[in-house]
């Protein structure tokens, strides 16, 4: 099922939802430059970042989940990796300047259109309130706020990182279709 689109970002015009020539599904497509609009999965990309054996969390400020806790992340931008990009979501919510460790989690969640991805890292100092977080805080295992949680990504990325604590043991892959935050 395609995401709603009228118009052409090209040329302005209509766009029609039909299998182009040489492709195998549907894809919204301008009746006038015939120019195909790929819709793809966006990119969320974050950190589980850790200080004295304590894991740092932020309460959003922000909807979706406004005043539930979160691992720092976000939707990727273009001209960064991976990890460039978990860093700048940490130091965006957290005012935290992290050492990124190894990526270790990702999940698909097909029906938000988003694959969510995972590093480990370490905290280079302090870490303070981003504009996008009300509350900043280093949590030992025993006092993470699970039901506080706002996404079952991040909940599956703390759980996996905590099964690891400290060893490399791969990338840990999870699909969430359907799902309930």
């Amino acid at each position: 099922m395609l995401p709603p689109m009228k118009y052409c970002s090209h040329c302005g015009a209509q766009v029609a939802a039909r299998i182009p020539a040489r492709d195998n599904r549907t894809r919204w497509v301008c009746e006038r430059c015939d120019t195909v609009h790929y819709q793809n999965p966006n990119i969320v990309v974050g950190c589980v970042a850790e200080k004295d054996g304590k894991i740092l969390l932020c309460k959003r400020a922000i909807e979706p989940r406004r005043g539930y806790w979160t691992v720092p992340a976000g939707f990727m931008e273009l001209g960064e990796s991976l990890a460039e990009g978990a860093a700048r979501e940490t130091l965006e919510e957290a005012c935290a300047e992290i050492e990124i460790g190894h990526l270790f989690a990702s999940i698909d969640v097909v029906d938000a259109g988003q694959v969510h991805i995972f590093f480990t890292g370490t905290l280079k100092g302090g870490y303070g309130v981003g504009e996008e977080s009300t509350d900043v805080r280093l949590f030992s295992e025993d006092e993470i706020p699970w039901d506080e949680m706002a996404f079952q990504s991040g909940r599956f990325a703390l759980r996996k990182y905590i099964e690891d604590r400290g060893a490399n043991n791969g990338v840990h892959i999870h699909e969430l279709r359907h799902a309930r935050l």
